[in-house]
């Protein structure tokens, strides 16, 4: 545990980020509050912003946003458990996205295996 988590001081929240592993560096969380991927407690954060034990961030990755929730403050990347114990993830479970059949442009006409499998996949029945 850091100085800061013992006494319960607030930390920047791009340090909170790269601390818990929600990015795998610290340039990367930046990046991410400059974009305004994240937000605290429903504003955008700059990345020296302080953020304390009960803040909400709402941080988006890959098209879906992460709910969490600052359990501890911690600023030094820690191992992975108790990074864990220092989040509470309130993120809702993503619905399973289906399969979609795409073939690469330029690819020209898909042979008759090709058509099958394509067929199989859209669960078109066979002619």
């Amino acid at each position: 545990m850091t100085d800061a988590s013992a006494a319960g001081k607030a930390v920047r929240v791009d340090a909170w980020l790269w601390a818990v592993r929600v990015y795998k560096t610290r340039s990367a969380a930046t990046t991410a509050c400059r974009a305004g991927h994240v937000r605290v407690n429903g504003d955008r954060a700059k990345a020296a912003q302080p953020v304390r034990p009960g803040d909400e961030l709402r941080v988006r990755i890959n098209g879906f946003d992460r709910i969490l929730v600052v359990k501890q403050p911690i600023s030094k990347r820690v191992g992975a458990v108790p990074a864990a114990e220092a989040v509470d993830d309130r993120t809702p479970p993503r619905d399973p996205t289906p399969v979609i059949a795409q073939r690469d442009r330029g690819a020209g006409r898909p042979t008759k295996r090709e058509r099958r499998e394509i067929d199989r996949l859209r669960a078109r029945e066979e002619s």
